[in-house]
């Protein structure tokens, strides 16, 4: 029967090779639907495979899970197959991370890290135990649970340095400095980051340069976290040499991947619209060269496809370009990002009449990324068409973020305090100084961030001191008056500014000239 069993997989394989992915499960499927019986490892095997296809080429992430829960059951029965254990382990965390059952997803992985553990301490465990570890910590980031987040990682970097693997040290201190700048940032935690900050600075020097040339994804990882670190904390000076780097970079991949694909149009061919890149990826069919892995198997992750990290250059190129007046650059910079997320959305299915209840559960979170990525855009379109007084292209993009947060609600929900902030300032500038402070305040009202609050409270002060009347200069007052009073508290020197200029339009009012000028 192993005999039969080998020719159906032989047989698959060339069917997966002619893209007929179809007639590839069925072939799988008919081994283990079969009456005649298998041995329990071939079977595990063949559902091993048809949940990787399945998870490779098409949506049917169900179809996968319920394969690869019979896998574990029949694995419970075999003493070894450590290494098939593992894969079915990984892949099942992956279906059920994709499906949002975080529990069970956990559960598992608890259950594969205890394997690894009780396993021959060699570097094929090692390697599968920093693979599990990767995969609670993303679990446990998604609860909300950062501290023990960190500690999983924490764990994955003692597995990657005894068996001396630098870029998997590298991928974990980078993963925990990201936590890091996820989390809450008060005094004992802003040492935190900045140690975490650090730590990221010294793995990635102790690599051999050689080896960190091959390490693209790490790079711009790292690279990108340095930069939401200096922006968090105002430091635009330090962040613009990482801005170039990473531009730069960027521009160099470009050029060569444009020489890769001229020299490979001749020789390859479409797959047709069944290839289908893993869901746990997107959904979106990308050659090797279209990826920025950020760790080696069994991990082979990604951060953010290289679409939406090189859209993310773009942006810091651009929010470092609008206070130097690059406006030109900026301009290019928002086109093409948007014109590229756009298509990223297509390939998604997320046309014209897509809304957000006809999303596949396995596409919302890249579906996610990318609109997010849009929504900062258009929010810099906005800002850089008001600076230069186009208020007619101002108002169009503000459209645009609107009617894109009517489609996506709760994926954008993120973005309904920055749209009612876009309004106030589109109101301002245009010298409707009610309507402004009105937008600004139910901006603070429904964000939950504090840096977002002192910033719309210090824009809506301002605008009622546009409007000169007594009753608006004390509404002024009680807007500015509690905020000044916790200024020494704040992270970034922008909320600070921000409050300081409107305190001391509001002492210039009090004809307090002398302390206003200080």
């Amino acid at each position: 029967m192993e005999a039969a069993a080998e020719g159906l997989w032989g047989l698959a394989d060339e069917f997966e090779k002619k893209g007929e992915i179809g007639k590839a499960v069925k072939c799988l499927e008919a081994i283990c639907q079969s009456h005649a019986s298998f041995l329990p490892i071939v079977e595990v095997k063949t559902r091993l495979r048809i949940a990787t296809l399945l998870l490779r080429h098409s949506h049917n992430v169900n179809h996968a899970k319920s394969h690869l829960e019979r896998s574990q059951l029949l694995l419970n029965s075999i003493p070894s197959c450590f290494d098939l254990k593992c894969r079915t382990y990984s892949l099942l965390s992956q279906c059920y991370h994709l499906v949002g059952a975080i529990p069970p997803q956990k559960q598992i992985l608890y259950k594969a890290l205890h394997l690894t553990s009780a396993a021959a301490p060699d570097v094929s465990a090692k390697l599968w135990c920093c693979n599990f570890n990767s995969q609670l910590a993303n679990a446990l980031i998604i609860e909300g649970d950062y501290q023990n987040s960190i500690s999983t990682l924490e764990s994955g970097y003692v597995s990657a340095t005894q068996i001396c693997y630098p870029e998997l040290q590298m991928f974990f201190v980078a993963s925990i400095l990201h936590v890091r700048l996820l989390m809450q940032w008060d005094d004992q935690t802003a040492n935190e980051v900045e140690r975490a900050l650090q730590r990221c600075n010294q793995v990635w020097e102790t690599m051999p340069s050689d080896r960190r040339a091959h390490c693209m994804g790490l790079l711009f990882y790292n690279e990108l976290l340095h930069i939401f670190y200096r922006l968090r904390v105002s430091d635009y000076k330090n962040a613009v040499k990482h801005v170039d780097k990473l531009d730069a970079a960027m521009k160099q991949d470009s050029k060569s991947r444009g020489q890769l694909t001229r020299f490979t149009t001749t020789t390859t061919t479409s797959a047709g619209n069944d290839s289908l890149e893993p869901t746990y990826f997107g959904n979106a069919k990308r050659a090797l060269q279209d990826k920025l892995f950020l760790a080696p198997p069994p991990i082979n992750g990604e951060w953010l496809p290289k679409s939406a990290v090189y859209a993310l250059v773009d942006l810091m190129v651009i929010i470092f370009g609008r206070p130097k007046g690059n406006f030109k650059e900026c301009d290019k910079r928002i086109q093409s990002g948007i014109h590229i997320i756009k298509e990223e959305l297509i390939r998604l299915g997320i046309t014209d009449d897509v809304r957000e209840v006809d999303l596949q559960h396995s596409a919302i979170w890249m579906a996610g990324v990318y609109l997010m990525l849009l929504m900062q855009f258009l929010e810099n379109k906005v800002a850089v068409e008001l600076t230069r007084s186009e208020f007619l292209e101002a108002q169009e993009a503000l459209v645009q973020m609107k009617n894109w947060f009517i489609r996506f609600p709760t994926i954008l929900q993120a973005c309904e305090s920055i749209i009612e902030m876009l309004r106030g300032q589109y109101s301002h500038s245009v010298g409707c100084y009610n309507e402004a402070a009105f937008h600004y305040v139910e901006a603070a009202k429904i964000t939950e961030s504090k840096s977002m609050q002192i910033m719309c409270q210090a824009y809506a002060a301002i605008s009622y001191f546009c409007i000169g009347d007594a009753e608006s200069s004390s509404q002024a007052l009680d807007l500015i008056g509690p905020v000044y009073r916790m200024k020494d508290s704040f992270v970034g020197v922008r909320e600070e500014a921000s409050i300081l200029f409107a305190y001391g339009l509001l002492l210039m009012k009090q004809q307090d000239l002398q302390e206003a000028r200080t």
